[in-house]
């Protein structure tokens, strides 16, 4: 078994003085896990995304990273947000080579970093495309293809899919999971759909919340690779429902 890459034990967070967000946090990711986080809203899902990237601090516990701390960490983590976040007066390449000019790579390796990221989510021949030029479905792969082109480690993903139709987000939930098979990093995925949860991870976290805490953790039994006959099996409509019922019960609850 794999040991762990990132580690979260005893997690609190809160803003400010605020009540907290989320409480008493522990949990571990192995290398190549695919782990969903779903619960109601408010339950602190995409906190923890921004606890584990640095984006915000934590009240108290601590997030190690190979079992060193999360600030000298040497793993490349990268972020895709709810929204594609593109700068609408660049065009696609100078989107997606964004995060590369920023740690100064050369204007070479950026060019041939940025065509492969292209490549792998399809959108090669719209290098030149401005973002209004774009579709939604297109917008979230140039914002998934600027992530990949820093060859990340650790995926972290704030349910990037949510405003697609289903068609679309379909779709996107099998090219991002034919990108794992290219590249297995760690991944955490935001989702509010149990469906998308099931057909992508192979952990699922069940977040309760007032304050967001974890409810239940489901284990997905399904092998990688992933197809739309994954989708129609009755196992699979099996383990959405016990999901649906236990993220029921999450939103039925709150601590004392």
């Amino acid at each position: 078994m794999p040991s762990s890459i990132v580690e979260l034990a005893a997690v609190q967070k809160r803003f400010g003085k605020g009540p907290l967000v989320l409480d008493g946090i522990d949990f571990s990711a192995r290398q190549g896990d695919f782990v969903a986080l779903i619960g109601p809203s408010g339950c602190g899902k995409s906190t923890w995304l921004r606890l584990i990237a640095g984006l915000s601090p934590l009240s108290s516990g601590s997030i190690k990273i190979d079992g060193a701390a999360l600030e000298i960490s040497k793993r490349e983590l990268a972020f895709v947000f709810q929204e594609p976040t593109l700068l609408p007066w660049l065009n696609v390449r100078k989107n997606v080579e964004v995060p590369l000019t920023l740690r100064h790579s050369p204007p070479s390796q950026r060019r041939v970093l940025c065509q492969h990221a292209l490549e792998r989510v399809r959108l090669a021949e719209k290098v030149d495309a401005y973002p209004r030029q774009l579709s939604g479905g297109q917008k979230m792969r140039v914002s998934l293809a600027r992530a990949l082109s820093l060859s990340p480690d650790i995926l972290l993903l704030d349910e990037p899919f949510g405003a697609l139709d289903e068609i679309t987000r379909d779709h996107l939930n099998e090219e991002l999971l034919a990108l794992r098979q290219e590249q297995i990093w760690t991944a955490f995925f935001v989702t509010h759909s149990v469906a998308e949860a099931v057909f992508l991870s192979n952990r699922i976290v069940v977040l309760a919340p007032n304050p967001g805490r974890i409810h239940a953790e489901v284990s997905v039994p399904f092998a990688y690779p992933r197809t739309i006959e994954t989708r129609r099996s009755e196992e699979y409509f099996q383990l959405v429902r016990e999901v649906s019922r236990l993220l029921r019960a999450a939103e039925q609850t709150s601590a004392s």
